[in-house]
């Protein structure tokens, strides 16, 4: 009788909670392993604020990112959809932005969460990374920003953290420099040198105007060279504030609580209103950076010390959310956009990449330690805490979760590949609303995963896999990320079949002999990805190479001097905001 008496009450609590607008904070990290936080399993690197969250919420233990890669992955985050369909899956091997005067990005005919919040009366804002483009035709459209895409306020990252936005932190354009710069140098050379040679023994007589065309080439080539190095950190590397570059290049010192203050200056401002915030941090990825609070005092180098500020910024949120007496009305969630970048490795051998855990892969191919990332969801009084969920559940699940719950209707004028949350977080159903999820590595469907509505077997069927570089290594460290076509990858016919349930590590491929149903699972699957494909609509490719490449006309600068674009307002700017 006790026990019934405590249902009701706690029913009735979260009728209560449910009948106002609750508050959502929607909190995602960059390149975290799913073996990075406390909660799930590490014992040396310290998050006691991602673990607070565990522990007063839902800990989802096979939560998975809709695409291994930070753009595609984010764009299913904020739309609910698989990113082939919004043409944010790349058809060639750059599968994000790089250049901040790209033309693709996410379209404006996208419906993402945060406009479907504001319809409904919320205040938006997102803090952080962005990197779903900036503008279409013009620097001045802004069509793919934030405060295009539903959020009253931007501050934060339009691009992405990189190597090269920090001096002497390195280079992501390593194999291309190689390819376009050196290779023509070395060619160059070792024909000035041949013809020299044989002009000097009298076998050939070569016109001077040869040899200084091929000195010209060489001096163009290296000029090119170091002036992307020079001008690419303040050209792609600024911070903005909603449509303005406030710093240019960004500077990194105190970066974190520069953001985190933000963050919970907008959450005191509408405290008395229905509000969204996404913080979107750059930490984990590479270039790592922390402040001196934090630099050196984790057991995990760099790496350890950026997840370690995270996890801080993370507790100042929550910590804000007690004063503000807002904690039992919201929402929070944490999430990485995909898993840890196994290749980061430096050139002097520091190790800058978190941990999968047990999986294997990571950032950039489907293996489970790619896609498989923290999920962790808090609504006190209306989610049961300390419960742990097994069922597979993905990022696109939170667009539907977080349109119900702030009262707004779906689009019906489009598919949603997302399911509401809430009847798995709250114990109303023990199984997840997807029986088949589909992995995508760029716009090639790559793997599938059947969640059987009858049974208690996941299975996972790859119709290609990446090689790994060095052989028996865990990732494809001569292309720093594995890619997705061609050489590069081994094909599978039939698929190679896993039962995930029971062999999470993907260690043992099943084949007929050692599952008597082989041919019929992969038949339900293959089944599946055919009525998945026919959903698909052939829509402009957002990361063709005419929409990746760099475009002046796009350019942002914050200055009229050319390409010399250096400012620094982010102190005034932070004075004069309300």
């Amino acid at each position: 009788m006790m026990t019934l008496l405590l249902l009701l009450l706690f029913l009735c609590e979260a009728h209560s909670q449910v009948a106002s607008k609750p508050n959502f904070v929607l909190l995602m990290a960059d390149d975290l392993g799913i073996g990075d936080p406390g909660c799930y399993g590490n014992k040396t690197l310290r998050t006691p604020n991602i673990d607070r969250l565990a522990r007063g919420g839902v800990k989802l233990t096979q939560h998975l990112a809709a695409s291994p890669l930070c753009t595609p992955s984010r764009a299913a985050f904020m739309t609910g959809r698989y990113p082939v369909r919004s043409g944010m899956a790349s058809r060639s091997r750059v599968g994000v932005f790089v250049f901040s005067a790209s033309s693709g990005g996410l379209p404006p005919s996208e419906i993402t969460f945060a406009k479907l919040l504001k319809d409904q009366g919320y205040s938006t804002a997102l803090i952080g990374k962005w990197h779903l483009g900036i503008s279409c035709h013009d620097r001045g459209d802004f069509c793919h920003h934030p405060t295009s895409h539903g959020f009253d306020y931007f501050h934060g990252l339009p691009l992405t953290n990189l190597r090269d936005c920090k001096p002497r932190g390195g280079t992501v354009f390593a194999p291309a420099i190689r390819l376009l710069v050196f290779v023509p140098l070395r060619l160059i050379t070792v024909a000035l040198l041949t013809l020299a040679s044989l002009k000097w023994v009298g076998l050939i007589r070569t016109p001077r105007c040869v040899f200084l065309g091929l000195l010209l080439l060489a001096a163009l080539l290296i000029g090119l060279l170091l002036g992307f190095m020079y001008y690419f950190r303040p050209l792609n590397c600024f911070l903005m504030r909603n449509r303005d570059v406030t710093q240019q290049p960004l500077s990194y010192d105190n970066l974190t609580q520069r953001l985190t203050a933000d963050a919970a200056r907008f959450l005191r401002r509408n405290a008395k209103t229905p509000f969204l915030l996404v913080m979107s941090f750059l930490h984990v990825h590479t270039a790592l950076f922390s402040s001196k609070n934090f630099a050196g005092k984790s057991k995990h180098g760099a790496y350890g010390d950026a997840a370690e500020e995270m996890d801080w910024s993370v507790g100042q949120i929550l910590d804000v959310l007690d004063e503000l007496k807002l904690t039992d009305n919201t929402l929070v969630y944490f999430s990485s956009d995909q898993g840890a970048h196994i290749e980061e490795v430096t050139i002097k051998d520091e190790v800058h990449r978190g941990s999968n855990g047990i999986y294997k892969g990571g950032k950039a191919n489907n293996w489970e330690g790619g896609i498989r990332v923290p999920g962790i969801v808090r609504w006190p009084g209306v989610i049961p805490a300390g419960l742990e969920i097994d069922q597979p559940t993905s990022n696109m699940d939170i667009f539907p979760t977080v349109a119900k719950l702030a009262g707004s209707p779906l689009p019906q004028d489009r598919i949603i590949d997302g399911r509401d949350l809430m009847p798995l977080l709250q114990g109303q159903t023990q199984r997840s609303e997807h029986e088949f999820l589909f992995h995508y590595c760029n716009s090639q469907l790559n793997a599938v995963r059947w969640n059987p509505p009858n049974g208690t077997s996941i299975w996972k069927a790859f119709f290609f896999t990446p090689k790994f570089f060095p052989e028996g290594s865990n990732g494809c460290f001569h292309t720093q990320v594995c890619l997705c076509s061609g050489e590069y990858v081994t094909y599978h016919d039939p698929p190679l079949l896993f039962e995930i349930s029971r062999d999470p590590r993907e260690r043992h491929p099943l084949t007929p002999a050692s599952e008597p149903r082989f041919q019929e699972i992969l038949a339900a699957m293959q089944e599946a990805v055919a009525r998945h494909v026919q959903t698909l609509q052939d829509v402009p490719n957002q990361l063709s190479l005419g929409n990746v490449i760099w475009k002046p006309w796009l350019q942002l600068c914050c200055s009229s001097s050319g390409l010399s674009c250096k400012c620094d307002r982010e102190k005034q700017d932070g004075r004069r905001r309300p």
